[in-house]
C-alpha cells in the first residue's frame, strides 16, 4: 500500500476555465432561469451536473434554442457559422471562448485571407477542433496524427495551427513531419500554457510515482493526455472521474501514488482521493511544482464586478 502522495503542479483550473465558470456563475445569479449553454461550457461532469442544477440546459445545436433566449457560449470556441444561427435566432449571446482559443481562430482567418491553406493539428470532433475547422472549412484540413501527413494534399503555401489542449510530444511529431513534407510551412503551435505545464508537471511527478491518477472527465482532451504523457513515461496511469471510480486493487504493490488533474477540475474533486489515500497509509504528501501560474483573463464587458 503506497506511503508517499506526488501532487503535481500546476494542476486543476486554468485561466479560460476560471472565466467561463465565473462568466457563467454570474448570468445565472443575474437571470431567471433558463439560460442555455451551447456545448458543456467545460468538459467536466462534476461542474455541468452543478450548473445544470441552477437551471443551465446544456445544447448541442443552436436550433433547440428559444428565439430571443440567453445563451452562453462554451470556453471551447464556435464556428461562424454558430454565431450566425444565434444571430438569425436572436439569441442573446455571451461567449465564454478562451483568449487562447481565439487566438487560433483568429490564426486561421488571418492565414487564408494571406492566400494559405491550413493544416489544423487536432482531434476531429472535439468542440475547439470543430469551432476553428469552420472559420475557414473550404482551407482548412485536420490533422490528427503524423501518419496522416503523407496523405495531404494542397494547393497553396501551409500555415499550421493547432488545438491548445494537445500532447505537447506528440504533437511536436506532427509538426516534424508536415515540416519534413512542406519545408516552407509557416507553424504556429497553439498548445497553451496550461497543457504544457500540466504535461510537464505529470512527466516530473512519473520520475518517482509507481502509480499516477489523473482526476478528469472522459471527453476532457487534456486530462486523456495527462494519462497518455504519464503512460508514455512509463507508468501506470488512470484517469478518473472521482475516488468513487478508483479501484483499490491499483494501490497493490504500490509505494508512491502521483495525483494531477485536467484544467477543467476543481481542486475539491481531489480532496477525497487525498484524504482516502491517507486512511490508506499514506503518511507523506508532496507537492511536485514546475511552474507558478498567475494568468488571469477578464471577464466580458457588463460581467465584470
Amino acid at each position: 500500500m503506497p506511503h508517499t502522495l506526488l501532487l503535481a503542479e500546476p494542476r486543476g483550473f486554468c485561466a479560460g476555465v476560471v472565466r467561463a465558470i465565473d462568466v457563467l456563475d454570474a448570468v445565472l445569479d443575474r437571470e431567471p432561469p433558463p439560460v442555455y449553454v451551447f456545448h458543456e461550457i467545460v468538459h467536466n461532469r462534476h461542474v455541468v451536473d452543478g450548473f445544470r442544477a441552477r437551471g443551465a440546459i446544456f445544447v448541442d445545436d443552436v436550433a433547440e434554442v428559444p428565439e430571443g433566449s440567453r445563451i452562453v457560449f462554451s470556453a471551447h470556441g464556435v464556428s461562424p457559422a454558430v454565431v450566425e444561427e444565434a444571430e438569425r435566432r436572436r439569441l442573446r449571446v455571451i461567449d465564454t471562448t478562451c483568449p487562447l482559443v481565439t487566438k487560433v481562430h483568429l490564426e486561421t482567418k488571418n492565414a487564408v485571407k494571406l492566400g494559405y491553406d491550413v493544416l489544423l493539428v487536432g482531434h476531429r470532433g472535439h468542440d475547439e477542433t470543430v469551432g476553428t475547422y469552420g472559420e475557414a472549412p473550404e482551407r482548412t484540413q485536420i490533422v490528427e496524427d503524423a501518419g496522416e501527413v503523407a496523405d495531404i494534399e494542397v494547393e497553396r503555401p501551409v500555415f499550421v495551427v493547432t488545438q491548445t489542449t494537445l500532447s505537447v510530444n506528440d504533437t511536436a511529431d506532427v509538426i516534424d513531419e508536415i515540416r519534413d513534407r512542406y519545408p516552407d510551412a509557416e507553424v504556429r503551435n497553439d498548445i497553451c500554457y496550461a497543457t504544457t505545464n500540466r504535461q510537464f508537471a505529470v512527466r516530473k511527478v512519473a520520475e518517482r510515482a509507481d502509480l499516477l491518477l489523473v482526476v478528469g472527465s472522459r471527453n476532457s482532451s487534456n486530462s486523456v493526455r495527462l494519462r497518455e504523457v504519464a503512460e508514455d513515461a512509463g507508468v501506470t496511469a488512470y484517469r478518473v472521474d472521482g475516488v468513487d471510480e478508483i479501484d483499490p486493487a491499483w494501490y497493490e504493490g504500490v509505494d508512491v501514488v502521483g495525483l494531477t488533474s485536467g484544467a477543467s477540475v476543481p481542486d475539491e474533486l481531489l480532496e477525497p482521493i487525498i484524504e482516502d489515500l491517507k486512511a490508506r497509509g499514506v503518511t507523506r504528501v508532496e507537492p511536485v511544482v514546475v511552474a507558478e501560474e498567475n494568468v488571469e483573463f477578464r471577464l466580458p464587458q457588463g460581467l465584470e464586478e
